[in-house]
Parts: C-alpha cells; sequence; structure tokens
C-alpha cells in the first residue's frame, strides 16, 4: 500500500465485493458453470478474487455518505464478461484526486478496510462545512453533538477592539439524557452575554448601537478576562477530535468567519479544525433580520447585542434543521416586547431546563432560567434593582450612571 499515486475519480464506480458478489449470482442466475473456466479459481472465496490483483480507490458515495473500495472494470481475466447488473455503483463525492492502491490479497484489503471510518468521516465534515442540508440533518438527528452559536460586537472604528461577547449552545446529548427533547429554547439554550466593562459610556457604535441583552443579567468584565471566559466556555463544550470520531461541538453562527477570526486573533482555541464552508459572494447574504423574518420569527429583542444575536441564530439554525417544527412559537411577546414567551404543551406543569430540572410555568407562561425574569412585574423589579447598583439599559445598552 506503500507504492501508490494520484487518478481522478470519475469512472471508479463499482464497490470491489459488490463486483464478486453480483458475479457469484450471475453465474447461478443464468447457470454458467464458473469452476470448470480457467478463472474459476478466482471465485472460489473473496480472498482468492482479490487475488487478480484490483487497482482501487477509497471513495464516499454523494448520497448515503458510506465509504467504499472502489474499482473499474475492464477486461477481467483476459476475457470479456458481462456486467451484470446488481453491481453497487457508488456515486464519488470527492472531486480531488485519490490515492491508487493495488489489492491482490486478504491482509491489504483488510488494512485499506480499516481507513473507510476516517475516509467517511472527513467527507461528513467537507458536506457539513459546505451547508449541505442533508449532512446537517444526519447530525442533528443523532442528537449526541452540542451546536455553540457566537458572536462579537466589536468597534466600528477599530474592529480589535471588542465591545460585547454573546453565546448560545444546546447540548443534545445531554438533553436527550434526561428527557428534555425536543429542546425549548428559553429554557434549554445555556447562554451568556459579557460586555467588557473597559469602554462602557466611552465606545458607542453609530450605524449598530447595541442593545440590552434579552435572556438574562450581562456580565461586566475587564477586557484582559475576555479571552480567559471565551476559552473556559468553549472548552467546557467540546471533545477531542480523533481520525474517525468527530469532536462533539458544532460551531454555527451567522457570518461566523469573521467570529472565527476574532477568535484565532485572540489565540483562543476552538477546536481542531475551525474551518468553514464557501462563502457567499458579496451582498448576496441576508442578514441576520432578513433571515428569521423568512423564517417566520419574530424577534421579541433587539439585534447587534452579541448575546441576542448568538441566541437567534442558534434558534434560526435548529428551525431550520427541526423538520419544519415551528420553533417560532415559542417566541411570542406582547407587543413585541419583555420576556419571552414559551408555549404552552398538552398540559404540562413545567418545563425541564438545560440542567435537567423541572421548573414550574408562571401565570405569565414563563419558564425563564433563575435570575432572567419570569413575568413582567419580574423584569421592572430587576431593572429597579440594577439601576440601585449603578446600571441602566437604553437604547444604547447597558450604561454605568455613576461616574
Amino acid at each position: 500500500m506503500a507504492d501508490f499515486r494520484l487518478v481522478n475519480p470519475e469512472g471508479w464506480e463499482y464497490d470491489l465485493q459488490s463486483v464478486y458478489s453480483a458475479y457469484i449470482g450471475y453465474f447461478q442466475l443464468h447457470n454458467i458453470p464458473w469452476y470448470d473456466r480457467t478463472w474459476g479459481q478466482f471465485f472460489e472465496t473473496f480472498e482468492q478474487f482479490l487475488g487478480f490483483s484490483w487497482p482501487v480507490i477509497t471513495v464516499t458515495d454523494s448520497w448515503t455518505g458510506r465509504a467504499h473500495i472502489v474499482t473499474r472494470l475492464n477486461d477481467l481475466f483476459g476475457e470479456t464478461l458481462p456486467t451484470p447488473d446488481n453491481m453497487l455503483k457508488v456515486a464519488h463525492f470527492e472531486t480531488s484526486q485519490r490515492h491508487l492502491r493495488n489489492v491482490a490479497d486478504w491482509a491489504t484489503y483488510k488494512k485499506l478496510y480499516t481507513t473507510l471510518p476516517a475516509v467517511a468521516l472527513a467527507a461528513f465534515k467537507t458536506r457539513v462545512r459546505a451547508g449541505e442540508p442533508k449532512a446537517i440533518r444526519e447530525l442533528w438527528a443523532k442528537r449526541d453533538k452540542t451546536f455553540l452559536a457566537i458572536d462579537f460586537e466589536w468597534s466600528e472604528r477599530n474592529p480589535a477592539t471588542f465591545l460585547e461577547w454573546g453565546y448560545a449552545a444546546v447540548r443534545c446529548g445531554h438533553l436527550e439524557a434526561v428527557g428534555a427533547w425536543p429542546p425549548l429554547p428559553e429554557s434549554n439554550y445555556r447562554k451568556g452575554h459579557y460586555i467588557i466593562g473597559d469602554y462602557v459610556d466611552k465606545i458607542v457604535n453609530k450605524h449598530c448601537p447595541t442593545y440590552p441583552w434579552q435572556w438574562g443579567d450581562s456580565q461586566i468584565i475587564p477586557r484582559t478576562k475576555l479571552p480567559q471566559i471565551v476559552q473556559s466556555v468553549i472548552s467546557s463544550l467540546v471533545s477531542p477530535d480523533a481520525e474517525t470520531t468527530a469532536n462533539s461541538l458544532v460551531l454555527i453562527g451567522h457570518g461566523v468567519t469573521s467570529d472565527i477570526q476574532r477568535l484565532e486573533e485572540t489565540k483562543i482555541r476552538t477546536m481542531h479544525d475551525p474551518k468553514t464552508g464557501k462563502l457567499r459572494a458579496q451582498g448576496s447574504t441576508l442578514s441576520l433580520g432578513g433571515l428569521l423574518h423568512s423564517l417566520g420569527i419574530d424577534p421579541p429583542c433587539a439585534l447587534h447585542n452579541a448575546g441576542n444575536d448568538a441566541f437567534l441564530c442558534l434558534l434560526a439554525h435548529l428551525t431550520v434543521e427541526d423538520m419544519g417544527r415551528p420553533m417560532s412559537g415559542y417566541l411570542k411577546a406582547p407587543g413585541g416586547s419583555g420576556s419571552p414567551r414559551v408555549r404552552e404543551r398538552g398540559g404540562l406543569d413545567g418545563v425541564m431546563d438545560e440542567m435537567g430540572l423541572v421548573r414550574k410555568v408562571s401565570k405569565y407562561g414563563s419558564a425563564s432560567p433563575p435570575e432572567t425574569g419570569g413575568s413582567w412585574k419580574e423584569d421592572k423589579d430587576r431593572d429597579r434593582d440594577r439601576e440601585k447598583e449603578g446600571w441602566v439599559k437604553s437604547a444604547k445598552g447597558v450604561r454605568s450612571v455613576t461616574k
């Protein structure tokens, strides 16, 4: 297997083992005494069939995602044998050149066969990064990954100056294990919002000013602590990446390429290979607001807040991938403001939160996590407490009222 060259995958379409299986069936169907032919010994077992020395490459099927060892058929055993119609033909997903190998014995075939999981995983990652709907739905359907949406807000004058960071995550494996499936956005998403205290009241964006976080209390942090906090959040969600097993974290976002660049600038490690698919042409990408509108989601909060944007980005993604279930029904707020409401479900008295604990739904229909407000009155009480502490919410975000 050490001696190989590169070939284009076009024309390499027959699964090698299916070639053997198809011919055995063909000989039986047409009453052909293959055992009397000069090449008969090659069909006694699949191991002896490999002795003919087959040129092969490894590819994945573009529809099933399964990896195969495929060959091409020319003259076999010095004769022109008919081609059975029940051979497995593989429509290759790969477009780049593949390694050509010759398989002449069982040991070589077995060694090549053990590489198929890695081949399938590499192709699957490529499909996910390219945004292939079928691959992403398969990822969501497994219910074992963690989907993380992140968003930075930075100064319009200096993109290297971070003003906010927000995230929202849904841990599918954990929620499935504790019976909290399907996840409810407000109660089952882990979420957070951090404001860089160094720039409060000092830097205000003119074109896209920041707004208050809808889903709880923002945390004010020093600029120097942001990398540590972001790293700790990501580290708590990601698992090791192996050659045949993908890590558990799926990073999503709206215009996520720029967010990944920000992570790299701050030396924050995300995952083994945080690549994205092809970018849309400039001007062809829907704005986050436009995307939400196209999905029928009426956001109960203002955009251009890192926490709000991350939450709504995750919601939009899972709305698309949840097989058409109207997740936007969970986000209905009277007049489009105030605490988001959680749609009641068939007589349930409570909602299971991100930790798997069941909490009562208030008479207002809210199932907010602790300290995020469960009613209009609680929202007002929390704002009053924040004013006493020296912070208020305004159209420009959280601002200090003390100098």
